[in-house]
């Protein structure tokens, strides 16, 4: 047992990797940070935040984990190349990118501004593409690297109120796989996962904010309930693990087969 929970991997699994996440100082991102550490690597956490990254960094460096804390806007490609800067600066070096920063809130279509719809789709898919970007450059010079990116299901199924960060998580969808085949023979493989309904900071509020919309929701769920962030965060950890060497271009659902459509359990 570790100091952040039982990993599902070998204990050395990422030892002396270098892995960075953004959107990593909350939410999924904070207990995906949490289970690398678990594994051994070293961190480096970017958030557009400093009030987010710094109790995250202190958390880690307590533990005796390896953490670089980068405040970075994800949609302003300069932001994005600092962050790499620093990152080979104090390590020399990034093996492993976690593409977790996200904005959402829920909005009908016809009621939904431009700027809502692009903020969403700036920090969605554009910082994706820059983060991608920018550190797979780095990746293919070496000849090695895993990217895995978060996206949702909406990005096929549609869903009300969610047009901006479903167009966003589609076109990172269509990123992932595009990217696994430009990239995957020169030494990087690219994958995402696609979490269902969990619990995290601030969802409640956000997407489902009205009495009895949880309960409803866990209801369409064959499962009967909510994933937990480190189910969503040991499956990242894994497509980015040597276990997951021939996994390419995969987006692995992990939704309880809420995506099945079975509806209301019997």
């Amino acid at each position: 047992m570790t100091r952040y929970g039982r990993p599902m991997l070998p204990a050395a699994t990422f030892a002396d990797q270098v892995v960075l996440v953004t959107g990593g100082g909350t939410g999924l991102g904070l207990e995906t940070a949490r289970r690398f550490a678990a594994l051994g690597a070293r961190l480096v956490l970017a958030s557009r935040k400093p009030v987010h990254l710094d109790p995250a960094a202190a958390e880690f460096a307590a533990g005796g984990t390896e953490v670089l804390a980068v405040p970075t806007d994800v949609t302003r490609p300069g932001s994005v190349d600092a962050l790499l800067e620093q990152a080979l600066a104090r390590f020399g070096r990034v093996d492993v990118l976690i593409n977790n920063a996200a904005g959402n809130f829920t909005c009908p279509a016809e009621e939904l501004s431009p700027a809502g719809f692009k903020v969403v789709i700036d920090i969605a898919l554009n910082g994706v593409f820059y983060c991608s970007r920018a550190i797979g450059r780095h990746m293919l010079a070496r000849g090695h690297g895993r990217i895995v990116n978060v996206v949702a299901a909406y990005a096929w199924t549609g869903g009300p109120g969610t047009i901006h960060s479903a167009a966003a998580k589609a076109g990172v969808v269509a990123m992932t796989r595009t990217l696994a085949v430009e990239w995957g023979g020169r030494g990087l493989r690219v994958n995402a996962v696609c979490p269902g309904f969990f619990e995290s900071d601030g969802a409640h509020a956000r997407l489902w904010p009205e009495p009895g919309m949880a309960e409803r929701m866990a209801a369409s769920v064959p499962v009967g309930r909510f994933g937990e962030k480190r189910e969503i965060a040991d499956a990242i950890t894994w497509l980015a693990s040597p276990f997951a060497d021939y996994v390419n271009g995969e987006v692995l659902v992990i939704d309880g087969g809420q995506h099945l459509g079975r509806g209301i359990r019997a």
